[in-house]
């Protein structure tokens, strides 16, 4: 792991622990400098980790002020996979499969545009953010694509086994957005923190052939994420 995102984790747990409270300033650079045995440049880049996951505000003349809300900045245009995510992020983030087998479930299989009477994989995991329950994610995939799965390939990442052990190119998703009431395998499985409502992220992933090989339901605490986008006007 790089130097600076070790920095930029610590910093991040002194933060969730208040031991750098909301609106208080960060150490100097100097001081930082000091205390981590690393040099301005890797201090620097750990902050600006640190803004860019809004755990910190960087004031010209006044330093890193620590910002009051844990917001976890999720990109919905593009595709990146949570092991790709977390390795950038300051949080301390683990993966748990709670669940891995095969479903015949004919709207699993519709959605996969696999035929009636063959199985999907299925494989239910829990992300956990600096010691929270606030990420379902569900996932189902075609085993005549994505062959050779296993409870250790989903712990570790899909889209790593996918691109670099099958060599398959992952090209391109469709996603859809809804706000939906959690349900009590959510309540049994997150720390819901009174929230009834989540925010579901379904989509479609397909290879770069345009073959259709994942369906996934993403379930996300509400308070926790902020969701974030691309736009470009187009003229008609």
């Amino acid at each position: 792991m790089s130097k600076y995102i070790e920095i930029a984790r610590e910093i991040s747990k002194r933060i969730t622990s208040k031991r750098y409270p909301a609106d208080s300033y960060l150490p100097s650079e100097n001081e930082l400098c000091e205390e981590f045995g690393a040099s301005r440049d890797t201090v620097r880049k750990a902050l600006n980790l640190l803004a860019e996951r809004k755990r910190i505000l960087k004031e010209k003349g006044k330093g890193s002020r620590v910002l009051p809300v844990d917001i976890v900045t999720f990109p919905t245009s593009g595709l990146i996979s949570f092991k790709e995510l977390a390795a950038h992020s300051s949080q301390e983030i683990e993966t748990d499969v709670i669940q891995f087998g095969l479903t015949d479930d004919p709207v699993i299989l519709e959605k996969l545009s696999m035929p009636e009477g063959s199985k999907a994989v299925q494989i239910i995991r829990i992300r956990t953010y600096d010691k929270e329950r606030i990420i379902e994610d569900r996932d189902y995939l075609n085993p005549g694509i994505i062959p050779g799965l296993t409870p250790e390939i989903a712990q570790n990442s899909l889209y790593e086994y996918i691109e670099q052990t099958l060599r398959l190119p992952i090209g391109f998703a469709r996603k859809e957005i809804t706000v939906e009431p959690a349900s009590a395998f959510d309540a049994e499985h997150m720390d819901l923190n009174g929230n009834t409502l989540l925010v579901v992220v379904r989509s479609n992933t397909y290879l770069e052939d345009a073959r259709l090989f994942e369906y996934m339901e993403s379930r996300h605490r509400p308070d926790k994420f902020r969701f974030i986008d691309f736009s470009r006007r187009e003229r008609l």
